[in-house]
């Protein structure tokens, strides 16, 4: 599992004016079964989804064509988790 966490690098202004694609795109992951969790910070200086995959270059691949990297208005780090307790352990890959 990886958190993508994302900072803007636009204004909010901008970043909202992705916002509908960049729902669309997360829509299509979680019909998938990939997107866990997702939510923006607070304060709205980025976001962070939980993404069900193997590998740190398979979510930096996925999240390249994010709308919010296509339109320049966010970047993403992909931080590798693995949950031992809580609801989410159960995912865990083994």
């Amino acid at each position: 599992m990886y958190l993508m966490i994302s900072k803007y690098v636009k204004s909010l202004e901008e970043v909202d004016g992705a916002r509908d694609d960049h729902y669309a795109f997360l829509d299509g992951l979680e019909a998938q079964g990939l997107v866990l969790l997702a939510g923006r910070q607070d304060p709205p200086v980025g976001g962070v989804v939980l993404i069900d995959v193997d590998s740190e270059a398979r979510a930096l691949e996925i999240f390249a064509d994010d709308p919010y990297v296509t339109a320049g208005v966010a970047e993403y780090q992909a931080v590798g988790w693995n949950p031992r307790r809580g609801s989410l352990k159960d995912h865990l890959k083994v």
